[in-house]
């Protein structure tokens, strides 16, 4: 029902754990989903860039995650269960954080568990750019960013290097 401000690096609820989603049929769970569905969308059309999002970027200390490549998938209480040995190198950015851009190593499929908002438990296996969101929402309710899991320093690049050296090859092409 609302745009939320999205919470900026340093601010420290950005490097909180978060706590599960004891029931994901709530109001108060439907409210959050309608808030980062709404934050996630004016996003993607003020910048472009906005693949998912997840609850502490808000400040909702939750293990709630929108993901909208297609369509809009909320995950809620969502687990990684499973990890290729396979890695993979790819470019990432954050909306916490949009102004930079930089490479990190990701697994190449995983295996998640999750509930919808109905409670139901479902289970997918995602692999290339899916795995490579997923795994980096998940990892915002850990209280890690993407800027953890650079490959290198050197790797680093303002927004507008990023879009004219490297985004027509990077899973932000539009």
């Amino acid at each position: 029902m609302a745009i939320r401000e999205v919470l900026q690096l340093g601010d420290p609820r950005l490097r909180a754990v978060c706590t599960a989603v004891d029931d994901p049929t709530s109001d108060e769970v439907a409210l959050v989903l309608v808030d980062l569905k709404d934050t996630l969308r004016h996003w993607r059309e003020t910048t472009t860039y906005g693949r998912g999002i997840a609850a502490p970027q808000i400040g909702v200390m939750q293990r709630i995650v929108l993901m909208n490549i297609d369509k809009p998938l909320p995950l809620i209480n969502p687990q990684i269960i499973e990890r290729s040995p396979e890695m993979m190198v790819v470019w990432d950015a954050c909306l916490s954080f949009l102004c930079i851009f930089g490479q990190v190593t990701r697994n190449k499929w995983i295996r998640i568990r999750y509930q919808d908002p109905s409670g139901e438990w479902h289970e997918i296996q995602a692999e290339g750019e899916l795995s490579e969101l997923l795994q980096h929402e998940i990892d915002h309710l850990d209280g890690i960013l993407a800027l953890d899991r650079i490959t290198d320093i050197k790797t680093l690049c303002i927004r507008e290097e990023f879009e004219k050296r490297y985004r027509t090859e990077s899973p932000y092409a539009i």
